[in-house]
């Protein structure tokens, strides 16, 4: 049995997380170091505070950290709906299993993406033959051998049987 791998297109993929998880991790990527450099370094007196640019750097790692997170969660929010899976309970699944095991979980259970069937567009699942709203065949097969052909295909590949104009 072989494994399809899925094509992945990077720029698409980053256009699915939404517009509020962008907006939300943009506001952390500001708010966190500006709370850092207020409150964290503000030190006590008499203290000597590190350099400046080693202020913002320390600041900005929790903050990149919680902005990706952020992001995660609108992807994993987003793709789940693509997949046909539940949205609500892969996001909860990814914010509340600690330690990130909720991503990997998602990652490693989520269902392959959805095709549209090309005489009604309804979503079917890749591994589908048929469309559960029209019943139109995926994968026509020669009505004598059984064999995979074509559509275009005017006789069987493997038999030599006339295949009629329509297959599906």
């Amino acid at each position: 049995m072989s494994v399809k791998r899925e094509r992945i297109n990077i720029k698409s993929e980053i256009a699915i997380i939404p517009v509020w998880a962008f907006v939300v991790a943009a506001i952390i990527l500001v708010s966190v170091p500006i709370l850092f450099l207020t409150l964290v370094f503000a030190g006590q007196p008499g203290e000597q505070p590190p350099a400046f640019y080693l202020q913002v750097l320390i600041a900005m790692i929790p903050a990149t950290i919680f902005a990706f997170i952020v992001l995660m969660v609108g992807y994993v929010n987003r793709d789940a709906g693509r997949r046909g899976m539940s949205r609500t309970l892969w996001t909860i699944v990814a914010i509340a299993v600690p330690n990130g095991i909720g991503f990997i979980l998602y990652f490693i259970l989520r269902n392959p993406i959805r095709t549209q069937c090309p005489k009604c567009g309804t979503g079917v699942d890749r591994g589908f033959n048929y469309c559960p709203k029209c019943r139109y065949n995926f994968h026509p097969t020669c009505p004598q051998c059984k064999s995979a052909v074509s559509l275009v295909d005017c006789f069987c590949p493997h038999c030599g049987v006339q295949l009629n104009e329509v297959v599906a």
